[in-house]
């Protein structure tokens, strides 16, 4: 009777090399089942092929040895799903970091040949209903998703009277942390929960639209940033956006169109 199926036969059931097999083996991550003591052969049961195949996937997926051989010794199913979903997770968010290098890159190196359209504006003071909090650079987007969505929840459509937007200190930008206000223009502003009504007092901008999503939106606001360096204009306060169009309003991205609004004001001349 034959001991098994050698590591040979082993490799092309799995489609994994004899190298791959042994380095799971002096790794502890897949053991043969019987080994001779005279040839020092390697044999394996069919049993362990899907084990074989699962090691493959997660290496492939760089889930770190340690990780694995977690999944792999774990009776619980619950804790073996939770270390999976975990590193997908991470591998979701390093493939949106990759993808939005991209985008910015390509805008870069190809930069749109129309001029960038830019309109000083003057924007008077406003009563909004707001929610605002000192964030750290990587938590940005989980807080002022979690802000807005309480927003929309206090206030419904019948009761707002424009879009959405945001105020944000340069300090986000300097120091990766800074104040983060997300307001909504309603009829009657109230305090509900995190939501105090708050005014915005009256500041000249510098505004340009951003179209699309938001993976390249840093090249915008560097043009725009050229464009007021250009018109000796100088930055004065924290930088507006307000969401015209936005993933509250549609699933497609390029129908994304975001206001960005820089705080301006004169330069005086240079004295010679």
């Amino acid at each position: 009777m034959r001991a098994g199926l050698t590591i040979g036969e082993f490799a092309t059931v799995t489609q994994l090399s004899v190298r791959t097999l042994r380095r799971y083996h002096e790794a502890g991550l897949l053991e043969p089942a019987t080994v001779d003591p005279f040839t020092g052969y390697r044999y394996y049961r069919p049993e362990q092929i899907p084990t074989a195949q699962v090691i493959h996937r997660l290496r492939g997926l760089d889930v770190p040895l340690a990780e694995v051989r977690s999944i792999l010794t774990t009776d619980d199913p619950q804790r073996r799903a939770e270390v999976v979903e975990g590193h997908l997770r991470r591998l979701e968010e390093e493939l949106d970091r990759t993808r939005a290098a991209v985008v910015s890159l390509r805008r870069l190196v190809r930069p749109d040949p129309a001029g960038l359209s830019v309109e000083l504006r003057s924007e008077p003071a406003r009563t909004v209903a707001a929610i605002s909090g000192h964030v750290a650079g990587e938590d940005v987007l989980t807080w002022y998703g979690a802000a807005m969505a309480e927003l929309d929840a206090a206030f419904a459509p019948d009761e707002r009277t424009g879009p959405p937007g945001g105020c944000y200190a340069n300090e986000l930008f300097t120091a990766d942390a800074g104040e983060m206000v997300v307001y909504r223009l309603v009829r009657t502003p109230r305090a509900v929960g995190r939501v105090e009504v708050r005014e915005l007092p009256a500041v000249e901008l510098a505004v340009t639209i951003h179209s699309g999503a938001h993976d390249d939106i840093g090249v915008t606001y560097g043009r725009l940033g050229a464009w007021v360096v250009e018109h000796a204009l100088g930055v004065a306060g924290p930088v507006h956006e307000t969401y015209r169009v936005g993933p509250r309003d549609t699933e497609e991205p390029g129908r994304w169109r975001t206001e960005i609004g820089w705080p301006v004001f004169r330069l005086a001349p240079a004295s010679r």
